[in-house]
């Protein structure tokens, strides 16, 4: 069996007019992503995703990847990440050609699983879980005026226990927003924070400090992610877990925040930091540190698939019975069709609990028509 063909596909939607995401850094009036059809020449079909912008994602994959790719045995997919980093020579640790990488290793994986007729989670080992706890990622900066309670208040109302919230403004409406969002989700739910980068070491302290009270499960990219003092600087001082690895790339980058301790859980992103198998490497290092690892989500319906995959597979190390902790994976609240349209069976995280996929492979089935619908490159 080899790799016949080889289709980047970018996608795109656009938000309504005024109502943009925002986080601490500004709004986003765009979701868009880069899917990858690879087919081998038996007709199986796996599909992969690059969390990078259309045209240079798929010009990466083009220029650095299609030769190899084509003939290629799926089997051989770990060291593709090997190779990433030696050829092309000075390129491999860079964000696009992670993100290329990343699709092309996700594809391959859920060829590999819809051969031997099993779910990538079982492939990857570790840990069996069969349901793990999505947490809301809400509580946006919004362009239109909106009471900040009203979208945790739709969280717990759709059952979830656990959630995310922006902040990173200013301490006053940092601490407004987390008391806000506390009072609502109650006492024994998760709360994470996310500044999105957006403050310097000392702001990132304070805030941390005004908020501990709350019992914040973790605080997200305090510092901007090339701030790795800074992130030393805030670990010094502060008590909250600090949490990040979206912005991060391949083995290299997260190997720093682990062996310096610069962070308490990583958080790679399964379409930017190298795949699964990238990704199953980054755990290992986390988990021999004692690390924590939750995956990050801001994806497609692939790219989640392949998040809930992975986070299924994690170890708990070196939790046991005795101190539960959930695997706690991301669930983007906002209108995403690139999510829920494409896949014929969208993922469903109300009442609490996300159910990890037992068909073969990346357990989704891609709807292509809707993919031709949010194609971004016609």
């Amino acid at each position: 069996m080899e790799i016949a063909s080889i289709e980047p596909i970018p996608l795109s939607y656009s938000l309504p007019a005024g109502e943009g995401l925002g986080d601490a850094r500004g709004f986003g009036h765009e979701r868009a992503t880069t899917l990858l059809r690879l087919e081998t020449d038996t007709g199986v079909v796996g599909w992969g995703e690059a969390f990078a912008p259309g045209p240079i994602a798929s010009a990466t994959i083009e220029e650095l990847f299609r030769d190899d790719v084509l003939g290629m045995d799926p089997y051989a997919v770990e060291s593709l990440a090997e190779r990433s980093y030696a050829d092309p020579y000075h390129f491999g640790g860079s964000a696009f050609v992670q993100s290329a990488v990343s699709a092309i290793d996700l594809a391959c994986w859920d060829i590999i699983g819809k051969t031997v007729g099993k779910p990538v989670h079982t492939l990857l080992g570790g840990t069996e879980r069969t349901t793990l706890t999505p947490y809301a990622s809400t509580m946006y900066f919004t362009e239109k005026d909106r009471p900040i309670e009203e979208p945790m208040r739709e969280a717990v109302e759709a059952g979830f226990t656990a959630a995310k919230i922006k902040i990173g403004t200013t301490l006053e409406e940092d601490v407004e927003r987390v008391r806000t969002a506390r009072g609502i989700l109650g006492e024994d739910g998760h709360l994470m924070v996310d500044v999105n980068g957006n403050y310097r070491p000392d702001q990132a302290i304070r805030t941390a400090k005004a908020i501990e009270e709350y019992d914040i499960t973790w605080i997200e990219e305090p510092v901007p992610p090339e701030n790795l003092s800074g992130y030393r600087e805030v670990k010094q001082h502060v008590d909250v877990p600090i949490a990040a690895g979206e912005a991060h790339f391949g083995r290299f980058e997260f190997k720093r925040l682990v062996d310096d301790r610069l962070v308490d859980v990583v958080q790679p992103n399964l379409a930017r930091c190298g795949g699964l198998s990238e990704a199953r490497t980054i755990a290992k290092l986390a988990s021999a540190e004692n690390v924590g690892v939750r995956p990050h989500i801001w994806n497609s319906g692939v790219g989640l698939a392949a998040a809930v995959q992975f986070a299924a597979s994690v170890p708990d190390y070196p939790n046991t019975r005795n101190v539960p902790e959930p695997m706690l994976v991301e669930f983007d609240r906002s209108d995403n069709p690139l999510r829920d349209g494409i896949l014929e069976a969208p993922f469903d995280p109300t009442g609490g609990s996300l159910d990890v996929p037992q068909e073969p492979g990346l357990g989704i089935t891609v709807d292509e028509d809707t993919v031709e619908t949010y194609r971004a490159d016609d």
